[in-house]
């Protein structure tokens, strides 16, 4: 395993991303630099259009680099095949997304087991229990056998939640989770986050809503691709990215 990620879970080193368009390429990050450490619970936000999407792809392997390296959990995401990137990602990152992305034919339970399937990690029989386990701390495991559609959002979003951590990941990211959540289920959310980091998981959010984004222990500020600010909340002091 190649580890040149100096002590950090997550490091970014002189990111560039640029897409091409037909009026000339677009850059949408910039030489960023980032460390993310085991057990932080990191919100990203700026306005729309600043990178805070394409930053999470970039440390999820959904997408590359045009420049700059990224290693997540010791392993240089950047020069993985698209193969190898698909392996990892099921069993070191769990994504989370604001449209739940359940798949709609399958049950909850279904849904939860699909990354231990992909992955082949643990014993068949061991897959279920260990997924009603998961429901059961998102609290819905009464809806484990109901298909998707019929859960309200907030409790799709548990699913999708239950799902992400499916393969027990390091990290976990999430791109507007409580966009379409009421403010109670999103404060409902936070608090499961906040349980999760408690317990050792890595978190990063991309959110829009300022007051859950104060509660956070670690806000990234984005602004046309760049990180304007990186503090953590109630101490009063920047951190360098």
């Amino acid at each position: 395993m190649e580890n040149s990620s100096n002590g950090s879970l997550i490091r970014l080193q002189d990111v560039v991303k640029t897409y091409e368009t037909g009026a000339g390429g677009v850059t949408v990050l910039k030489d960023i630099d980032l460390r993310v450490n085991t057990g932080e619970f990191v919100g990203v936000v700026g306005p729309s259009g600043s990178g805070k999407s394409t930053l999470l792809n970039m440390i999820t392997g959904i997408d590359r680099p045009t420049s700059g390296e990224v290693f997540v959990a010791g392993q240089a995401v950047h020069k993985m095949s698209e193969n190898q990137l698909a392996r990892w990602r099921g069993k070191n990152v769990g994504v989370i997304f604001q449209f739940f992305q359940l798949l709609p034919t399958l049950t909850i339970l279904e849904n939860v087991m699909l990354p231990m399937d992909f992955c082949n990690v643990y014993k068949r029989r061991e897959r279920k229990k260990k997924a009603m386990r998961l429901l059961k701390m998102v609290g819905i495991p009464e809806q484990a056998h109901k298909l998707p559609n019929a859960l309200s959002g907030g409790q799709q979003q548990r699913a999708a939640i239950a799902r992400a951590l499916a393969n027990d990941p390091p990290v976990i990211v999430a791109d507007e989770p409580t966009g379409n959540l009421d403010t109670q289920t999103a404060v409902e959310m936070f608090a499961l986050f906040d349980r999760l980091v408690d317990e050792g998981k890595t978190l990063l959010v991309v959110t829009h809503d300022r007051d859950l984004s104060a509660q956070m222990r670690r806000v990234i500020h984005l602004l046309d691709g760049r990180i304007e600010h990186d503090h953590l909340n109630g101490h009063g002091r920047e951190r360098p990215s």
